[in-house]
């Protein structure tokens, strides 16, 4: 979740655009400051993109994470749905009746494609108990000449499938954020990005 906070730590930053300061335009400050945040944001995932095009079979289970973050971990990032309790802790009570009623088709329509990209990970990773891939990856330090090319087409195929779900996973929490920062008036889109900011440390 790095990323939509920048180089400084942006609940720190936003504090005096959602506190009420005499002379103040919160709404026009609140509008200026999400698209920079939001390009950082989108840097973050070139950045990520790259990272994982390099090795994605090491970022899907980073060794640097401690269990507690790797538990948090969905597909190189996080999961959209993770916004919704986000946004009742920080800005609910502001909500008009309208706006409630858009999150929640947002938050239906982010779970629905949430469980398809999850399943189709999972089939990705089914393929990898499957022979001949399993067979080739245990007898890796055997294999004999023949056998090598094989194991290479063989992993070359997972990482590109890894890759596709991977780029839709991005994709969602992208239309994520971007859809309920949509429904949200700027002061609260700043809230709501101050609070995702504040849980995961950055």
């Amino acid at each position: 979740m790095v990323g939509l906070a920048g180089t400084k730590n942006f609940f720190d930053i936003s504090k005096p655009y959602i506190s009420p300061v005499n002379g103040f335009d919160r709404d026009k400050e609140c509008s200026n400051l999400i698209p920079r945040v939001l390009a950082h944001y989108q840097e973050f995932y070139r950045e990520k993109a790259m990272a994982a095009d390099q090795d994605v079979f090491l970022l899907i289970s980073p060794p640097w994470l401690s269990s507690f973050e790797r538990s948090l971990l969905w597909i190189l990032g996080f999961r959209p749905s993770m916004f919704f309790p986000i946004i009742n802790s920080a800005v609910a009570e502001e909500l008009s009746s309208d706006q409630r009623r858009r999150i929640e088709e947002v938050k239906t329509e982010s779970r629905r494609l949430e469980r398809e990209i999850t399943q189709a990970m999972a089939r990705i990773q089914e393929t990898v108990a499957e022979q001949p891939v399993y067979s080739l990856m245990r007898r890796f330090g055997g294999l004999v000449d023949g056998e090598r090319p094989e194991l290479e087409e063989a992993m070359d195929e997972l990482k590109a499938a890894m890759l596709v779900v991977v780029g839709n996973a991005d994709a969602l929490q992208g239309w994520a954020v971007t859809e309920v920062l949509g429904v949200l008036n700027p002061v609260q889109g700043v809230k709501f990005l101050a609070a995702v900011a504040r849980l995961f440390g950055v």
